[in-house]
Parts: structure tokens; sequence; C-alpha cells
């Protein structure tokens, strides 16, 4: 599927907005807009490496959804680079990055994230600024303003809360 044309200003995002990862799985995960990341980061609670065909692949395990420990999609990526990164504390670690489509308020287009624990984070993932980068404005005052997922579960086959 071919990107899908945007200029900056055709699309303006909240501090948090609801998005998809359809390569990996992820019909609907709620993330945290955030112009002081350069990477986007996806919650991993485990990350696993394997080799296939001589390529380096990250098979990892994502609690898409807050508080929903018993939700567990697998997922698994070519590694494209490893990094370091500093979180918002300060704390330096080596990441895993991977490379996948985002798919957001119509729109999809291939953006990097890198992998980690993020359970104890009330956002499930941060969408960076270089994802953003000539696709999108930011409204720090707003919330979902390419809208909002009323029943998030059932985006993977969940019935109940």
């Amino acid at each position: 599927m071919p990107d899908s044309e945007s200029s900056s200003s055709d699309l303006i995002l909240g501090w948090r907005e609801w998005l998809a990862l359809p390569e990996l799985g992820l019909p609907a995960i709620k993330a945290k807009v955030d112009t002081g990341a350069r990477t986007s980061t996806l919650h991993a609670f485990y990350v696993d490496t394997f080799r296939r065909d001589g390529r380096l692949y990250a098979r990892f395990g994502v609690h898409p959804l807050q508080q929903r420990a018993d939700l567990v999609i697998h997922g698994e990526a070519p590694v494209i680079d490893r990094r370091q990164v500093s979180d918002s504390g300060g704390h330096r670690e080596e990441r895993y990055v991977i490379e996948t489509r985002l798919a957001l308020a119509g729109q999809t287009w291939p953006i990097e994230l890198t992998l980690t624990n993020r359970e104890t984070m009330l956002f499930r993932m941060l969408l960076g600024r270089t994802a953003i980068n000539g696709r999108a404005l930011v409204d720090p005052e707003k919330s979902f303003l390419t809208g909002q997922v009323q029943r998030p579960w059932e985006s993977y086959g969940v019935t109940d809360r």
C-alpha cells in the first residue's frame, strides 16, 4: 500500500492519540505524542533475538492496553539498528530498533520503533518527532483529535473489559 499523501497542515494530533501498527498485529494502541522524544518507542515486556536467512530479527511480547496483562500480542520484525537511548530520567540503555507501518487518521507510513519495557508507564507507546516530522502538527492542549476508541479490547477479539 503506498504512503498516503499528507502535508503537515493536513493532520493535527493531540498530545495523545489512538493508532494502529497493523504489521505487528496491534489494531489499537494509545500513544503519547512526544515531540521531546526523537524516536518512537513500543512497550515490549520481553525481547528475544534470532537469525533468519542471516538477518537479525526481534521477537517480542506486547501488552497493548493498560491494566490488561492478560492480553498479549507477540510480534516479530527485522532489527534495523541498535541504539543507545536516553529515557526521560536520563538513563541510557541500548535498544533494538525495528521498522513498521503506522496507521493513523486514515493514513499509513513507515516509522522506526525502539523496543523497551514500559510496563510501569502510562502509555504503551511514545510517538516521537521523527515519525511525525513533515506529516503532522501537534496541539498539546487537545487529545484524540484523530478519534477515540471506546472499547479497545474489542479490537483484539476480547468481549469483556
